[in-house]
């Protein structure tokens, strides 16, 4: 298989594992429910710079060396389950946070706040820190990656450099697919229904908690 052909083949198998739906589309649905525009793009940013931490680590050999220690892949599944948790913990608790009621408008008052809204600092490394805990990413680096590093024509720096870019690339195209329809269905929604984006948000919540949940039963499998 020559070189292009084998990056074509990198980037179907990449796509087809980002566009499963998982923890990093949830995320940015929820926080693109939660904090509109920007909030989804902050979470996107993140999700994308974790990709990036991924492949440096593959290509240190922590990622391996990871694999090798005992028990510390299990102890890395139980930490991003614990945090995922929290992730979604904070999410719903945003979401279920009754709505201040709004005061009248008058010439000489400003209007009212918005609802706040995680930091965006916050939000972007809570994305990153996300998509390194991920299994599935851990699963893809390792089972996947490192079989494409090797190129007749290309040096390891330059072959791991487009191999980043095509997981930055369909990380941006699908994900960034998910907000734009996240961000369209908010534009259409029938205004004052305010009320079912906290519930779409919670629920994006709960479904990280469960994926915490799922990821960490499945890193004890002598509890089964």
């Amino acid at each position: 298989m020559d070189s292009s052909h084998s990056l074509w083949l990198f980037f179907l198998l990449t796509f087809g594992i980002i566009v499963l739906p998982g923890m990093d589309m949830a995320y940015i649905v929820g926080h693109a429910l939660q904090s509109g525009r920007r909030g989804g793009l902050l979470a996107l940013a993140g999700i994308v710079a974790g990709g990036l931490v991924h492949v440096l680590l593959n290509l240190s050999g922590l990622s391996a060396l990871l694999m090798l220690l005992p028990g510390a892949f299990q102890g890395l599944l139980v930490a991003g389950s614990l945090y995922l948790a929290w992730i979604g913990w904070q999410m719903l608790r945003a979401a279920w946070r009754p709505a201040a009621p709004a005061a009248p408008a008058t010439p000489a008052s400003p209007p009212a706040a918005p609802a706040a809204v995680p930091p965006g600092r916050r939000i972007f490394v809570n994305g990153m820190v996300n998509c390194l805990l991920n299994p599935k990413a851990y699963a893809f680096m390792l089972a996947v990656f490192p079989a494409f590093l090797r190129s007749p024509e290309r040096g390891l720096a330059v072959q791991a450099l487009w191999l980043a870019l095509i997981i930055a690339g369909n990380q941006i195209a699908i994900y960034g697919a998910v907000l734009a329809a996240t961000l369209g269905a908010q534009r259409v929604a029938t205004p004052g229904t305010g009320r079912w984006q906290s519930l779409l948000a919670g629920a994006m919540g709960l479904l990280l908690i469960g994926l915490a949940v799922a990821t960490l039963w499945n890193s004890w499998p002598q509890a089964r």
